[in-house]
């Protein structure tokens, strides 16, 4: 090979004129690939000995890449240099980069002084590799973009001989738009002199079944004189590094979008969306059927036939997604079904349409056939979707004629990465439906079943759990008779969500119910369930700590907090009297349709302790309507309470028909979609008791008062219309009567309440007869069983027995023993 120089000249750093320059070509490695015949005579070594071996090796000098930063331009250092025989030569280095990507895929060194344009030997040595032996695949254009020459690693990736493409433009060899904008940066070069780097481009290599996506680098070619002579290109398969990028941008797609609420079904449509259309033109998620109940799926493979429910469907089909059906529907998978085999074995499995488990399975069906026949689909996947050991289902994923690729097994392994992600989220959304139905039966269950339509008040309610996302709360609302006709209206929440909220509602509603049966003052009625949240706590706290011990879930121990609003209404009065704990304050629509709050104290929330609760008192006119409420129907995340409280009174205020049509609407208005938290709304519209209801007098106190007792209800119940209940109102007027002349102190008061008349039809209550007995002794009677000479002691005993119900109430200025006989249905018709 030609050289340029005669000798070395040791040891001088600038280097006298007759230096050879040797050429070098290396890879971005810095191993050699190509070693002139002058920088054999330089530093000793022959172009055998030099090639495959590091440069750093061979003459401890670096590659450019590694001496720089990474930089692709050109450079130009002096350097010292090893020969082969020990000595160190100080030369010029100059290294030019081959680029593809940004980055250098290799570089021709100079070892010398730069000798101007290369030519002879060692110009033809540097083409010859750079056509037929590299790997760089480059095109070579003239300045009217005819091909000049190619080399063999383009030919690799267009198909397309050397012969065919000499002399002719690239439009005249291949079409396409991409083609077109190609031509469009080489010819914007050739004008601006310009590198233009980074045109990607698809295309499916005739030696290969899929596509490969490469980078182009278009470089203008200059003379001495700097004249663009033409264009070269640069082309660098970035296949398997842009699908590596892809696979972690898909996997970090899934990671932030799968599992961002606990609804189960949420869950698999979000898997779909990630798959498709980045990974494959259709996925269908396919779970047991008992997962959307919360069951407890089997551990291990599923053998044999299975069902299976759709849960999540998606379809990509020219350029544009599909309507699919809502999910839901059922499918019976058979053994020898791709479906079941893969649940069966556990295992993922990678199918072409032509296989044969494939191909008869889409027999099978001529929907089927018909769906593949449309889509053109070509490549399956279906991966078992398991967690914690168990497994919930399979996911099938399918390219279609719009994604001409087949599946490979690296696609296999991202689609069981994606599963695998997803699986934990389905299991968690699973077991969370699992919960919440439990918790949504069990407040259910606590919840009145029917409610209650008191002879007091009309009454409407409404109860709305929380979304999926946070789970039932403890909210509840309650209605329950007292004596006299009175009715007692309860509206609590229990703080937090999930089962021990539901738990600790129903506890608490059970309490209110037995603390209403001895007939408190509201205020009264909160001490003493304050009391008890505090004690329940205490247990609760003692149940955290056994729980941690036994490293169990110290959750189901936490403490009670709650909030509460207790009310007594009296239909004879007209009078309520209501207290709360932490709650918020009711509204009062007036008869005139004036909304206001009733102006309440707020009284600290229950489990505090050592505060007291105040009552208010006011009156309920006929036509009112009070409104009873939980903080989850007035506030959320996009209302603050303020807002939500004045949207409550503009919707109480407007006429409705019925208490049941205001409930509707005030819900609609107030909760347009599934609250964040419970919600409670309890509507009461009171019912006086008109004089004709209420009959009282005063009694003396002579025994001879009590047969003018007995003569004077006599007559009144003539005067109702119920002479059946005489006789043994007349005993029990008797009875009571004689006792508190007895026993108590004056005044002595007799009442007979009949809180419904044949003008009130259509109630749902029993039409009953009440009789009270007050006096202003405190001391309470008690029953019990007389012995066989004792006088007396069985005049409660004897009202007990003929009576539905009987009870004492203490009052301000004494007690009242009360009893109540529900009138036979035969006594009702006749009237």
């Amino acid at each position: 090979m030609a050289t340029f120089g005669p000798s070395v000249n040791e040891g001088d750093p600038a280097g006298p004129a007759d230096r050879p320059t040797g050429l070098v070509v290396i890879d971005a490695q810095g191993v050699v690939l190509a070693w002139s015949r002058s920088a054999e005579h330089l530093v000793g070594y022959t172009s055998a000995q030099a090639a495959g071996r590091s440069l750093k090796e061979l003459v401890d000098l670096p590659p450019p890449a590694a001496a720089g930063s990474g930089a692709v331009e050109e450079s130009h250092r002096v350097l010292p240099v090893r020969c082969r025989d020990g000595r160190l030569l100080t030369l010029p280095v100059s290294g030019y980069p081959l680029l593809s990507d940004h980055a250098p895929q290799g570089w021709v060194l100079l070892l010398g002084p730069p000798p101007g344009p290369l030519g002879g030997e060692e110009r033809e040595a540097l083409v010859e590799w750079l056509l037929n032996r590299s790997g760089t695949a480059l095109t070579v254009y003239d300045a009217d973009l005819r091909c000049v020459c190619q080399s063999a690693a383009m030919r690799g990736i267009t198909g397309v001989p050397d012969d065919l493409r000499r002399g002719r433009t690239l439009g005249e060899v291949v079409q396409g738009a991409s083609v077109a904008g190609w031509e469009q940066r080489m010819r914007r070069v050739l004008e601006t002199g310009e590198e233009e780097i980074c045109f990607d481009f698809r295309a499916t290599p005739p030696t290969v079944s899929r596509t490969h996506v490469y980078t182009v680098t278009t470089a203008p070619l200059r003379d001495a004189l700097g004249r663009t002579l033409g264009v070269c290109t640069t082309v660098g398969d970035v296949t398997e590094e842009r699908l590596a990028r892809e696979r972690l941008s898909l996997l970090n797609e899934a990671g932030a979008r799968i599992g961002s609420t606990l609804d189960l079904v949420r869950t698999a449509q979000e898997l779909t969306e990630v798959a498709v259309p980045g990974f494959a033109d259709f996925a269908r998620v396919d779970l047991l059927e008992g997962l959307l109940r919360g069951d407890e799926p089997a551990p291990g493979p599923i053998p044999g036939a299975v069902r299976l429910r759709r849960i999540a469907e998606r379809v990509w089909f020219e350029g544009a997604f599909e309507e699919v059906a809502v999910a839901g529907d059922a499918d019976v998978y058979l053994a020898s079904s791709p479906a079941a085999l893969c649940l069966a074995s556990g295992r993922s499995a990678l199918y072409r349409t032509s296989d044969p488990a494939v191909s008869a399975w889409i027999a099978a069906s001529p929907a089927r056939q018909a769906k593949v026949s449309r889509y053109g689909t070509h490549s399956w996947i279906l991966v078992p979707v398991r967690a914690r050991g168990t497994t919930l289902g399979v996911v099938m994923c399918t390219r279609t004629r719009d994604t001409p690729d087949p599946f490979e097994p690296e696609d296999l392994a991202l689609a069981e990465e994606l599963v695998s992600r997803a699986a934990v989220c389905l299991d968690n959304a699973r077991r969370f439906t699992r919960e919440r139905t439990a918790a949504l039966a069990l407040q259910r269950s606590l919840l009145p079943q029917g409610l209650l339509q008191p002879s007091a008040a009309v009454v409407a309610s409404r109860y709305l759990p929380a979304s999926h996302r946070t789970g039932v709360g403890g909210d509840w609302f309650d209605v329950i008779e007292l004596s006299g006709a009175r009715v007692g209206l309860v509206v609590g929440d229990v703080v937090g969500h999930g089962i021990h909220a539901a738990a600790a509602m129903g506890r608490l509603r059970t309490a209110v119910r037995a603390l209403a049966d001895v007939d408190p003052t509201p205020e009264e009625l909160l001490t003493r369930l304050d009391d008890l949240v505090i004690r329940l706590s205490a247990e609760s706290a003692g149940s955290v700590s056994a729980d941690l011990a036994h490293d169990s879930d110290a959750d189901a121990g936490a403490g009670i907090e709650a909030t509460c609003l207790y009310a007594v209404y009296d239909p004879v009065s007209g009078h309520c009297s209501m207290a709360r704990a932490g709650h918020p304050a009711p509204v009062l629509v007036g008869s005139d349709g004036a909304v206001s709050f009733v102006d309440l104290p707020a009284g600290p929330p229950l489990g505090l302790g050592g505060l007291p609760f105040e009552s208010a008192d006011l009156d309920l006119p006929e036509q009112s309507v009070l409104a009873l409420y939980t903080d989850g129907l007035v506030e959320s995340r996009q209302r603050d309470i303020g807002q939500g409280l004045d949207t409550l009174c503009r919707t109480l205020r407007a006429p409705a028909d019925s208490l049941e049509e205001l409930c509707d609407r005030v819900v609609e208005t107030l909760l347009p979609v599934r609250p964040s938290d419970d919600a409670a709304l309890l509507l009461v519209r009171p019912r006086p008791l008109g004089p004709e209801q209420v009959a009282v007098w005063n009694i003396s106190p002579d025994p001879a008062a009590v047969a003018r007792a007995r003569a004077e209800t006599l007559r009144k119940l003539g005067s109702w219309g119920l002479e059946e209940a005489s006789f043994v109102t007349e005993l029990v007027v008797s009875e009571l009567v004689t006792n508190a002349i007895r026993y108590a102190d004056t005044p002595i008061e007799l009442r007979l309440i009949t809180p419904q008349s044949s003008a009130t039809p259509g109630s749902a209550s029993p039409r009953v007869l009440i009789c009270e007995v007050s006096d202003s002794s405190s001391t309470a009677p008690h029953l019990r069983r007389a012995r066989a000479f004792d006088e007396g002691g069985r005049g409660l005993l004897l009202v007990a027995h003929l009576t539905d119900r009987w009870g004492t109430r203490q009052t301000t200025t004494g007690k009242t023993i009360w009893c109540e006989q529900v009138l036979p249905a035969a006594t009702l018709s006749s009237h």
